[in-house]
């Protein structure tokens, strides 16, 4: 045995004939596979023979140990096989591996070679090219300070002249306009910087009698955490730190949004609710207002229009649009949104607007009112209050829906986005038949729903369609989509809350029994046909809405006003006591 060679000879003489069975074991375990294929072979020959009349039973145990040997070696030849395939697709592997190594080599030290050519030849121009570049920004920096001289002279000159409207001089001029005014701080509480609105302009000059060539400008604005100090706890940054293996992140539901005027506003839309004969004195007193006391640019729909001036040919100065073509472009001139009625007319408003959405300020003239905390008695004192800035805002993140039926060819095929405030809804319609929807979240399946239907809600609608189908409240800043059944068949279907950046896809199967309907914030109601999915996903405009206090404070408030949440009477204090 020692570290020699050990062979195993197995001789077998059997009925008329010598069969021998021969199998040589080098070192390392394996002969080579032709003489295990003849050994095999060997052994099947040897076991078809007759066996000699009267063997007796050891013969047989014989036998069938020689079938056990001959599956061993086929089963030997058979891993020697699949192991000398690997050995040779890991060395195949590496060939190309090394291949490639060196051909990145060789194309790094090229490239090496060329930056260092070019390096010295742009070092040049980039020296001439910011030469160039701040040039014009010294020309400019001197046109400006020429301007403002020539602006203070006039402004002056005219308030000398007794001409001067209370501050609102107007820089309209064929020189350069400066949009933003920078480095001006919000002192009743600390503010970190957010995001800075765009200021967009119209070329087109406003016809007035009273202001001729005015050059219409929108706003600018923008968005920062408000918190009460320097001090407080509330102050702090949405950073995760990393230290000795521990992960802490800064508290974020501790910050309100507050939004402050960069440039004053100077055109305010007034969206009503129909049919109301109050709203309707209401609105003319607003505009009388607006227009009277704060020198403001007015839009209202054209059925508003239509009404002022049946009142009142004093009205001619309000202004509409014609078409929804015009209607598309609202956001490039409208500062500020003005609401007279319940949630349905602030639904309304944010439908007007497929992108950006400028600041709503909702009054409360409806029923119940989650998302109007202003009361229209004191129009005057919350409209001076919010042009005059800053304001706490809440964000109302909104749903974008793609349709995408059978036919297209594509996922990029779809019917036009639509955006939803509160929900989309998906339900059987007028069928009898049970809704069946197979839902996918990321293109991860998550569930087949059957019942009547189900609904994917902003957390601004948590209060509305979700909670009567069984949701749960969550505050209008949570981000998130909620994805709540109608009437499941199941017990153990529960609501879910889903984060922000998901996307969801709900198919109507084709074993459906019947289509599905699927309606958005209640209206624009659309069939979706077997095969048919709806893809919903965060949009990336939000809704932002005026606070009278913040939005933690409006939420409870509208709750307990709203719903008279957890009203109940207070247990009486004279009963038994523990001891």
């Amino acid at each position: 045995m020692g570290g020699g060679r050990s062979d195993m000879v197995v001789m077998v003489s059997f009925g008329h004939g010598d069969a021998s069975v021969s199998r040589s074991e080098p070192e390392n375990g394996f002969s080579d596979s032709l003489s295990l294929f003849h050994s095999e072979k060997a052994v099947q020959e040897l076991l078809q023979q007759t066996p000699v009349q009267g063997s007796d039973d050891h013969l047989i145990e014989f036998s069938e140990a020689l079938r056990t040997v001959a599956k061993a070696l086929r089963r030997a030849a058979e891993g020697k096989a699949a192991a000398q395939a690997e050995a040779a697709e890991w060395k195949r592997r590496f060939e190309l591996e090394r291949m490639r190594n060196l051909q990145l080599e060789h194309k790094g030290n090229d490239k090496c070679e060329m930056n260092q050519s070019r390096w010295t030849q742009t070092t040049l121009d980039n020296v001439m090219g910011l030469i160039r570049l701040m040039l014009p920004c010294l020309v400019c920096g001197e046109v400006w300070k020429e301007q403002d001289r020539q602006v203070s002279e006039e402004r002056s000159l005219r308030e000398n002249n007794g001409d001067f409207e209370g501050g609102r001089l107007e820089k309209s001029t064929n020189g350069p306009v400066l949009c933003n005014q920078a480095n001006q701080h919000f002192e009743e509480g600390c503010l970190e910087h957010i995001c800075s609105h765009e200021v967009l302009r119209d070329v087109q000059p406003v016809l007035d009698c009273n202001m001729p060539n005015r050059i219409m400008r929108k706003a600018s604005f923008k968005l920062s955490w408000r918190c009460k100090g320097e001090n407080s706890d509330q102050h702090k940054h949405d950073i995760v730190y990393f230290e000795r293996g521990n992960i802490t992140t800064a508290e974020r539901s501790s910050k309100q949004i507050s939004l402050k005027w960069e440039s004053n506003p100077q055109t305010v839309l007034i969206l009503t609710k129909p049919n109301s004969t109050s709203v309707q004195i209401l609105c003319a007193e607003m505009v009388r207002w607006l227009r009277e006391q704060r020198k403001l640019n007015i839009y209202v729909e054209p059925r508003v229009k239509v009404e002022l001036l049946t009142e009142s040919s004093y009205f001619n100065f309000v202004q509409t649009w014609k078409d929804d073509k015009e209607m598309l472009l609202l956001h490039t001139k409208v500062d500020l949104v003005v609401t007279l009625g319940g949630d349905g007319t602030v639904l309304w408003s944010a439908s007007m607007f497929k992108g950006p959405v400028p600041p709503i300020v909702p009054f409360s003239l409806g029923s119940l009112g989650f998302m109007t905390p202003f009361h229209s008695e004191h129009y005057r004192d919350c409209l001076d209050s919010v042009l005059r800035g800053p304001i706490s805002i809440t964000l109302r993140n909104r749903l974008q829906c793609h349709v995408i039926r059978d036919a297209a060819k594509n996922e990029h095929e779809t019917d036009e986005p639509i955006l939803v405030l509160n929900e989309v809804t998906i339900d059987r319609g007028i069928s009898s038949y049970l809704t069946n929807l197979e839902c996918y979240c990321d293109d991860a399946f998550v569930t087949c729903v059957q019942g009547d239907g189900l609904i994917l809600s902003t957390t601004s609608g948590s209060t509305a369609y979700s909670l009567a189908a069984g949701g749960s409240m969550v505050h209008p800043q949570v981000p998130g989509i909620l994805f709540t059944p109608i009437c499941p068949h199941s017990l153990s279907f529960r609501p879910l809350i889903l984060p922000e950046h998901v996307t969801v896809r709900v198919q109507v199967p084709f074993n459906s029994r019947s289509p599905a309907w699927a309606s958005f914030d209640g209206k624009d109601r659309k069939q979706l046909a077997p095969g048919d999915a709806l893809v919903c996903s965060m949009a990336p405009w939000p809704v932002p809405t005026a606070c009278s206090v913040d939005s933690t404070d409006d939420f409870f408030r509208s709750i307990h006003d709203g719903l008279h949440w957890n009203l109940r009477k207070t247990q009486s204090f004279d009963g038994p006591r523990d001891l």
